[in-house]
Formats: structure tokens, sequence, C-alpha cells
């Protein structure tokens, strides 16, 4: 049995334990279309990885570590070491779920070829089962190249946060009977050029439903539609770790305060010498 690595969080954080490789696979993710919506959610991290695998059908290395991890005012600046250092940590963190990593702007758009060495290199390095790609009709050689050599795409129309400079902004796409022409074309493009599934964002949800209806690969959204076969968000977003929630968010915790209350009390504890108390030091042998 083929076997992979993750983190026993029980005993250690750092020693790799063998575990039984039991994976969704590209083509059962495929086959969900229609069926009961596939759930994904971002990871960056080995113990991320760990904590959401067991609740989820895909995984998502997504460029927003860009602005969660790193703190950058967008996704543009995210490098390839970037997202094939995380790459490898969520997939040593998880056993289950299908892992996808977002191509970084300006690792594919120049040429089908280009866009193969970006890709055979991430999943060379982490393991991933596919990658992610934003763009429609002009990104279509792209989707078509790779999978025509055995590297699964995950599409991505609507709003594509690599594109706000010239989008102007994160708002909702689709306004306008032009703009929604031009999303749905660009999803039959991306599907037919061979994207096993497509992520609809931010997008007016009549679109969304539209394109589900339409198309023959899985859609997950995420400011999009309860229509669509599957859902994503940022996992630190549906925490509430941050103070700003975006529309299409629901927040399903208080991570935030929860930190803030804890760390309030450690700190209160090592200045009254309260901590670390009898059962956090070590007493001379007898």
């Amino acid at each position: 049995m083929s076997t992979t690595f993750t983190v026993d969080s029980a005993t250690s954080r750092a020693t790799p334990v063998s575990a039984p490789m039991k994976r969704l696979t590209i083509p059962a993710i495929r086959r969900a279309k229609g069926g009961t919506p596939l759930v994904m959610l971002t990871a960056y991290t080995v113990r991320t990885a760990q904590l959401l695998d067991p609740h989820c059908d895909l995984l998502l290395v997504g460029d927003s570590l860009g602005q969660v991890v790193y703190g950058l005012p967008s996704t543009v600046p995210v490098t390839l070491e970037m997202m094939a250092a995380h790459g490898a940590a969520v997939v040593r963190g998880s056993h289950h779920a299908v892992v996808i990593i977002d191509m970084p702007f300006g690792s594919y758009e120049a040429s089908p070829e280009h866009a193969f060495a970006s890709a055979s290199r991430l999943l060379k390095e982490t393991g991933a089962a596919g990658v992610k790609m934003e763009g429609g009709e002009a990104m279509a050689p792209q989707v078509r190249f790779l999978s025509e050599r055995g590297v699964p795409v995950m599409g991505h129309v609507g709003l594509t946060p690599q594109a706000v400079n010239i989008l102007g902004g994160y708002g909702a796409r689709g306004r306008t009977q032009e703009e929604a022409s031009r999303i749905i074309d660009d999803a039959h493009a991306v599907s037919g050029a061979g994207a096993f599934s497509i992520v609809v964002e931010g997008v007016v949800e009549t679109i969304a439903a539209e394109i589900t209806r339409m198309i023959d690969v899985p859609t997950i959204g995420i400011g999009a539609s309860a229509t669509c076969d599957g859902q994503v968000l940022v996992t630190e977003d549906m925490l509430g770790l941050f103070e700003r929630t975006p529309r299409f968010v629901k927040r399903y915790g208080d991570m935030a305060g929860q930190i803030s209350t804890a760390v309030e009390a450690y700190a209160d504890e090592v200045r009254s010498r309260a901590f670390p108390g009898a059962d956090q030091v070590y007493a001379p042998k007898s």
C-alpha cells in the first residue's frame, strides 16, 4: 500500500508518522457533478490540513496565502516558491482530501509551455493532485495543454483576484449583460478545454446557477450560489480570524476572540508569576 507522511499531533509537532493513503481522486471529484455538494477550504500549513482533512473533499492551497500568511496587499506578489513550500506542507498534513494548488500570477499566462513547466514543478515538489488556474477563454489553450499532458486543472472564472489591477477591485462581476455573457463563455471555454472543475467566484447568483446547469463538470462557488456543485471559503475568514468579513462569508467561529482571550490570560499569569506552576516545571530527582 502506498503511504504518505503525516504529523501525529498527539505525540509530536514534528515527527513524521506513516499513514495509509486513502485519498479521493480527481475522477471522483468530477463524478460528483449534480450530487452531494463538494466541500473545499483553503489550507497553508500541516496542522490546518490535519484539522480540515476529515471534513473536506478538497483542500486548496490558495494564493490567498499572500494576504493571509504574508500580509501582502494582493495575491499578485505570490511566487512559485511560496506555493511549493505550503503545498508540500498541506499534502504532508492530509490523507483524505484532494489537494489543489493555485498557480501564482506570472507562472502560466505567457504560454502553454510556460504553464506546464510551472505546474509540473508544483506537482513534483508537493505531491498535490492538481493545479488551479484563473482566467477564461484566454487561458483555455493552457488548460488544454496541461490536461492533455496529465496535469489536472481546476478553472476559475468570474472575479479573478490576480486580475485585480485590471478589474479595479474585488466587486461582484456580471452585473451587465455583456459581462455576464463573457463569464458564461469563459466557463464553457475552460470546461471544454478539459478542466475537471471550475471555481465560480464573486458573480451575480443567476450567472453561477446558469453555469452550473450548462457545463458538465462541477462548479465550486465562492460568493456565487448554493446551486453550485460545491463551495469554498478561505478558512481564516470562516473561522473569524480577521476583523473584516467579506459579504459572501459566513463566520462559523470567533477564533480571533478566543486567541486574544487565551493570550491575555497567559500574559497575566506570566506577569504575576503564576505561570509556570508546579505542573510545568521539573523537580530534581530524589
